[in-house]
């Protein structure tokens, strides 16, 4: 039997199908009937798969029970589906393998630095993380898009489920992003650490401090690849000092955390409108939307009983207000005079 493709099983779907339903109909049909010759290739198509046989009594032709056919046919393209994909499987950890050998090796004339343009960012990562031996550090500035955090729990499920440390800093904002809530309860549980900081900073990933990704560009469309020992240490030494800053990131509705962390984004919120940041800076740099930050300086705004910003920055000048005041127990900078 030859092979079968697409083209043969759209025809058997369609003119070969309703060919076949009128011959069961009627109990076969007879050499020379004039639907053979008006559908040819549908009649030629169901005799070479086994579908209709010679009826030597009746000199036609009479259906065959599908369920008999389709053994001989479907079962060989999935023992070569298995074969291909066990040949894929092999084929890509040969080529795991050379990758390996290619980042480890110094002598590749890379030089420390190397840059990587989209859309080869995340499979490089992948490939980064699945070397990983010992511990993996990540600064996320803004909570991901729901598709990509997807794909990194599963890559960092793995990390984790083969032993692997794995520490990840975020901005306050993400506690309230649903997606990175449920990433955040898998991996923890898996004993990875989340803490979120009020403070900005940039994407950052570090491999077994010997090798940190960072973006080139505001846009994220190129990626740096720092392999250079003295600036991956700087980088894991400043991931370390931010860390000691940070809140842990547990999924316990905690009151005494939630309180100061909202005491944070509002100091956080004085110190942009004080350095007179536009809104879309100062909604990124908090790792917010730029309507969640307006709320931010409405609320400002009733707090101070000002009806405009400048308003508001002159009644804050005038009591000494600087977001960088501790805040109050409850999570508030200095009361008004």
């Amino acid at each position: 039997m030859r092979s079968f493709g697409p083209d043969d099983r759209d025809l058997l779907r369609s003119d070969a199908a309703r060919l076949y339903e009128e011959i069961v109909t009627e109990g076969g049909i007879k050499e020379g009937d004039p639907r053979i010759a008006a559908d040819q290739a549908a009649f030629d198509l169901l005799l070479e798969i086994g579908l209709l046989t010679p009826d030597r009594e009746t000199s036609g032709f009479h259906a065959v029970d599908p369920g008999a056919v389709q053994s001989r046919l479907v079962t060989p393209l999935g023992q070569e589906g298995a074969r291909l994909l066990e040949e894929s499987s092999q084929w890509a950890q040969t080529f795991g393998s050379l990758a390996q050998v290619w980042r480890r090796s110094p002598d590749t004339g890379r030089g420390p630095f190397t840059l990587v343009h989209k859309p080869d960012i995340e499979p490089f990562i992948e490939g980064l993380v699945a070397e990983c031996q010992d511990e993996m550090l990540t600064a996320q500035p803004q909570a991901g898009r729901d598709r990509r955090r997807v794909a990194a729990s599963v890559r960092d499920t793995a990390l984790l489920e083969r032993g692997m440390r794995m520490r990840t800093l975020y901005q306050h904002s993400a506690r309230r992003h649903a997606v990175t809530r449920k990433y955040v309860a898998a991996v923890t549980d898996l004993g990875a650490e989340v803490r979120t900081l009020d403070e900005f900073f940039n994407r950052m990933i570090i491999i077994d401090r010997r090798v940190a990704v960072i973006p080139a560009h505001e846009d994220l469309s190129t990626a740096i690849v720092i392999r250079e020992p003295s600036i991956v240490a700087y980088l894991a030494d400043i991931f370390e000092r931010t860390w000691e800053r940070a809140r842990p990131f547990t999924m316990r509705r905690e009151t005494s955390t939630m309180s100061g962390i909202a005491g944070e984004q509002r100091a956080m919120t004085i110190r942009m409108l004080i350095e007179g940041h536009a809104d879309p800076v100062s909604a990124k740099r908090l790792g917010v939307s730029a309507r969640t930050y307006a709320g931010y300086v409405a609320d400002l705004k009733e707090e101070y009983e000002a009806d405009t910003r400048f308003q508001l920055g002159y009644t804050m000048g005038k009591l000494g207000v600087s977001g960088t005041e501790p805040a109050d127990q409850e999570g508030h900078g200095p009361h008004k005079q």
